[in-house]
């Protein structure tokens, strides 16, 4: 029995959800996404809540149920409130500022990078040393979080780099005389 399986998923106001078929599409004031399950799950909406059934008892179908189940919740979070990602960067004249659609960050290369934000992506950099990552698809949010940390990754002497900002860098002791 999938744990996650059984909750509903409840639409807060202001969200909408219709299935056809296999199809369900979440409508909110971010956005609208649209998921398709396979056939081993039925989806319905009834009374401002989403649930998801595995359709017999096979090992898949239990595995689609929990996975659809997510992916119906992500959408519903994703078109009312969003997803968010914190960048923390460290070290001596690294910095990063947002110009147009493009995230310009001096790290210490002989050039500064530009990262060119995707569509469907919010980021901003209210101080020179945090980056905000923000939008409604937890996978592109993710993504792109990870392709601008990719640029500088931690190092575990002096902790310089691009980190989560709830990220724990262990550290290394230096070289001893």
């Amino acid at each position: 029995m999938s744990r996650i399986g059984k909750k509903p998923v409840d639409l807060p106001s202001g969200v909408s959800a219709s299935v056809s078929g296999q199809t369900i599409e979440v409508k909110g004031p971010k956005g609208t996404h649209s998921f398709t399950a396979t056939d081993d799950v039925t989806i319905a909406v009834e009374d401002n809540t989403v649930t998801v059934t595995p359709r017999g008892k096979s090992k898949r179908a239990r595995q689609q149920w929990g996975m659809s189940r997510t992916m119906v919740a992500n959408m519903v979070t994703g078109v009312s409130t969003g997803f968010k990602k914190e960048l923390e960067i460290n070290g001596v004249g690294y910095r990063a500022q947002m110009q147009g659609n493009t995230l310009k960050l001096n790290l210490g290369y002989s050039h500064e990078v530009n990262f060119e934000v995707p569509a469907g992506i919010t980021v901003t950099a209210a101080k020179p040393t945090e980056i905000t990552v923000e939008g409604s698809d937890p996978q592109l949010v993710g993504q792109v979080a990870a392709n601008i940390r990719e640029w500088r990754k931690p190092e575990p002497y002096k902790g310089k780099g691009i980190k989560y900002k709830d990220e724990y860098i262990f550290r290394k002791e230096g070289k001893k005389k």
